[in-house]
């Protein structure tokens, strides 16, 4: 049996579209998270919903690797963004992850650090993002995607994290997903549809645009599946 492509969105509304498009798919459930196995045009798929947050996305990610033989896992979904260049519904390929919300900076540590590994930013697999490039049909913008337990709602907020580490897109997933992959040597890479742009108004745009920008990363992952 081939290794599986992973895939992990936190919201059902990012996933089930990939999951009504599994043949023959076994659900099995672990820590309250269900894991849909089977294969989509011919490729080894394996499914889940993490739910939000880092602390689910980290459970999901190593549950997976360690239950099922994995060879690559793609968070997809829906982030806000901050770059000028970034419309609602922009698809964000990620370069890199960082949580920004990891601060041990009061004992000399520069923020973003995780203590441990020190390391401030995890790679996306290249290999990965070279496929997507070659893909047609799709306007796709590259970046580094920030993460932490928050929903940012001020253009100020986002902007101190856009001047800390560069970050077009903020998530509350990709980075712990990313940290999981790397401690265990899994390559991974980071689908994200513009849903706000972190202004006073995101809870509005979240809730106006989350089923088309998460339309969006479905299409996206499901052509990548038929290449």
């Amino acid at each position: 049996m081939s290794k599986a492509i992973g895939i992990i969105g936190a919201m059902d509304i990012e996933v089930n579209g990939l999951k009504s498009l599994i043949k023959d798919p076994v659900v099995k459930e672990f820590s309250g998270i269900q894991y849909y196995s089977g294969s989509i045009n011919g490729k080894e798929v394996v499914v889940a919903k993490c739910g939000v947050g880092k602390v689910f996305a980290a459970v999901c990610a190593q549950t997976m690797i360690l239950n099922y033989s994995i060879k690559i896992i793609i968070n997809i979904g829906v982030s806000g963004g901050y770059d000028n260049s970034l419309n609602i519904g922009d698809i964000v390929v990620g370069t890199k992850v960082v949580q920004h919300d990891m601060d041990t900076s009061a004992v000399g540590d520069p923020k973003g650090l995780v203590s441990g590994i020190n390391k401030i930013f995890f790679d996306c697999d290249a290999s990965f993002n070279t496929k997507i490039d070659d893909m047609k049909g799709f306007d796709i913008k590259k970046g580094i995607v920030a993460s932490g337990d928050q929903f940012l709602c001020d253009r100020i907020s986002v902007g101190a994290i856009y001047a800390a580490f560069g970050a077009i897109a903020f998530d509350m997933e990709s980075a712990s997903i990313g940290q999981v992959c790397f401690i265990n040597n899994v390559p991974f890479g980071i689908i994200r549809t513009i849903s706000d742009n972190g202004d006073s108004n995101p809870s509005f745009d979240y809730l106006k645009f989350c089923n088309s920008s998460s339309e969006k990363s479905i299409k996206l992952i499901s052509a990548y599946l038929n290449i």
